[in-house]
C-alpha cells in the first residue's frame, strides 16, 4: 500500500490544516529555505487548499501532510514540485514541525513518498535542493537512496551571506 507504513500516513491537504500551513508558511526563520520572500495570508493558503483538488499533472505538483497515526498529530508536509511529465522528474520539499524533528519522521515520510513516486506514478527520477550548511537534510537524502551531482555556489541568501546549495538526485 502506497502512502502509509506502521507509523505514518501521507495525506492529502484538508481545511482543518489552514492553522498549521499558515505557521509553517509564516515562519520566516524557514523562508531561506524555500526562497519565500512575503508572509502569506490566510485567504490565501484557503485557495491553495481549495485548489488541492487538481491532480500532479493539472497543477505540477502535490502536497501531503505527513500525519502520525497513533494519534492524527500532522507532524510535517511532503511536497513532489516542478513536476515534468514529459521527463517524469520531480522535486522534493520536506518540512518537520520542529515539535517532532529527530524522531525519524522525516527518513519515513521521505521513504513513503519514493515509493508513491516511482512505484505509483512511474517517475523517472527526483531531486532536492539542500544548502549545504543542512548536514542532516544531506544525510537524509544519501540515506534514501539519493547521490549528490553538484553544488550550486552561492545559491541561497541566508543571514546577509550566500551559502551554496546541493543538488540531489535519485533515479528509479
Amino acid at each position: 500500500m502506497y502512502l502509509e507504513n506502521d507509523t505514518l500516513r501521507l495525506r492529502a491537504l484538508e481545511p482543518e490544516d489552514l492553522d498549521i500551513l499558515y505557521k509553517w508558511e509564516n515562519d520566516t526563520s524557514l523562508w531561506w529555505v524555500s526562497c519565500t520572500t512575503e508572509p502569506y495570508s490566510r485567504y490565501i493558503l484557503k485557495e491553495y487548499i481549495a485548489y488541492s483538488d487538481k491532480t500532479i499533472y493539472e497543477k505540477k505538483q502535490l502536497r501531503l501532510m505527513i500525519v502520525r497515526k497513533e494519534d492524527n498529530a500532522v507532524v510535517g508536509t511532503i511536497d513532489l514540485t516542478d513536476f515534468d511529465p514529459h521527463n517524469m522528474r520531480a522535486g522534493i520539499g520536506l518540512l518537520i514541525d520542529g515539535n517532532y524533528r529527530s524522531k525519524g519522521y522525516a527518513q519515513q515520510a521521505l521513504d513513503l513518498l519514493l515509493d508513491y513516486a516511482f512505484g505509483f506514478l512511474h517517475l523517472h527520477q527526483l531531486y532536492a535542493y539542500v544548502p549545504q550548511k543542512n548536514e542532516s537534510t544531506m544525510h537524509l537524502f544519501e540515506k534514501a537512496g539519493f547521490q549528490c551531482n553538484g553544488i550550486l555556489k552561492e545559491w541561497v541568501r541566508h543571514g546577509g551571506k550566500y551559502a551554496d546549495v546541493a543538488v540531489w538526485q535519485c533515479m528509479k
